[in-house]
């Protein structure tokens, strides 16, 4: 078999699952102690680490208590122009933007959040990782530890200086992972792929903690599977939907102190 993309990233997989199966542990255990007691799991990334975040939820194998923090403003919708990557490449990096998205947030207490960056060096996850821990909440970065660059944050600290756990994808510095003769760039990205997938050991591993005791949460299915309609699905959306509104009811206080500056 050709050793293009494949091989090395089921590679990459078997080195991160290995590597990072302590701190995956440890997650597991304080997201089922959040969703036990009622709280959230947030998930924030900008760019292309904005995908792990949707990938996370909703989607058919995932289950409500998932809350993605997705903002319009750093993530692409063209290319170049409007809603394009050099705009969000610019706002990404600039610090003091982010917190006015996320005063709008139901960040509560005892939440957890998983912040997503592949550098680690981006202020916008910097500082959700910062107002996170500001308020109370317990933080996951997944990144690559392979990105070993000093701080340019004015706070000297890179996202995982900051999280209270750090996963590492082992996506090497550059991303891409095939070298192609001829070339003097390698193709085909790494690093979201990893971050997904880390992400689903996370689900599977929070489930089974949640399990362990006693809890079980509502599981999105697909409605291709005999037995389950798109009327299961609103079903869940309107657990989600609860489950919002009641983490909105209790950041509310927050909010009104926030605005009142």
């Amino acid at each position: 078999m050709s050793d293009f993309y494949l091989h090395r990233l089921i590679k990459l997989i078997e080195t991160a699952g290995s590597a990072n199966d302590a701190a995956l542990t440890e997650a597991a255990k304080r997201f089922s102690e959040s969703l036990a007691q009622g709280g959230l799991i947030h998930l924030f990334g900008s760019g292309h680490s904005v995908l792990p975040t949707q990938e996370a939820f909703p989607r058919y194998g995932s289950f409500v208590g998932f809350n993605p923090l997705t903002d319009p403003r750093v993530m692409w919708h063209n290319v170049l122009g409007a809603g394009g990557v050099r705009e969000l490449l610019w706002l990404e990096r600039t610090e003091n933007y982010i917190d006015k998205f996320l005063d709008h947030q139901p960040l509560n207490p005892g939440d957890s959040i998983i912040i997503y960056s592949h550098s680690g060096t981006n202020s916008a996850g910097i500082e959700t990782a910062l107002y996170a821990k500001a308020r109370g909440l317990f933080v996951v970065a997944v990144t690559s530890k392979a990105n070993d660059k000093p701080a340019k944050h004015s706070s000297g600290k890179r996202l995982k200086d900051v999280a209270d756990v750090v996963i590492d994808t082992n996506s090497p510095v550059e991303d891409a992972i095939v070298p192609i003769e001829g070339w003097s760039r390698p193709v085909s990205g790494s690093s979201t792929v990893l971050a997904m997938i880390l992400t689903h050991e996370l689900i599977a591993r929070t489930a089974d903690a949640l399990s362990k005791k006693g809890v079980e949460l509502p599981v999105f299915a697909s409605p291709t599977i005999e037995g389950v309609t798109l009327h299961d699905t609103d079903v869940i959306y309107g657990i989600y939907r609860e489950k919002m509104i009641e983490a909105q009811q209790k950041h509310l206080k927050t909010f009104q102190e926030k605005m009142k500056g």
